[in-house]
């Protein structure tokens, strides 16, 4: 994987997420933590856990060892959630930036929940990170029209990169 690429994984990741939070953001305070069954039992469940482990394989990139999922009990409103997104985005993006263009090909070493130590290329964690938000956020988005509200505009892949060959002519 070169830089511009994991750069165009890392921004259609969070163009996707803001494409769900735009749509999130019209439920209503009890429409956000009602329980649907799904793998989490809210769309807040569901965010906060995305927003968590995306949380936690960033603080491994930057050289820390979490031995348990990031703690996201604080971030009862969307606008806190949105807020420390924002925030966790600017990491990730410098953790690009430090890796430069032979850091994203290269293998890192962490330490895994269980304490153990593990090694594995970066561009597989990104695209865990980037392949795992996917999945949730079609979690979300059944989660949205079970409830009566407007799915958020499209998050494929191929509708980013049409949107950005559009936005370059």
């Amino acid at each position: 994987m070169t830089l511009n690429e994991a750069r165009a994984l890392v921004d259609y990741h969070y163009w996707a997420r803001d494409r769900l939070l735009d749509a999130v953001a019209h439920s209503t305070p009890d429409q956000y933590t009602q329980r649907i069954e799904s793998s989490f039992p809210s769309i807040r469940e569901t965010l906060v856990h995305l927003w968590a482990a995306e949380s936690t394989w960033v603080a491994r990139w930057e050289g820390e060892a979490p031995a348990a999922l990031t703690d996201g009990s604080h971030l009862t409103a969307l606008s806190s959630l949105r807020d420390s997104w924002l925030a966790l985005e600017r990491r990730l993006n410098g953790v690009l930036t430090r890796l430069g263009e032979s850091g994203v090909s290269s293998w890192l070493e962490y330490r895994g929940f269980d304490g153990q130590p593990r090694h594995e290329p970066f561009a597989a964690m990104l695209q865990h990170v980037v392949n795992h938000g996917s999945y949730h956020r079609g979690q979300v988005t059944m989660m949205l029209r079970q409830l009566g509200l407007p799915p958020a505009k499209h998050m494929d892949l191929i509708a980013f990169y049409r949107e950005a060959a559009q936005q370059r002519l």
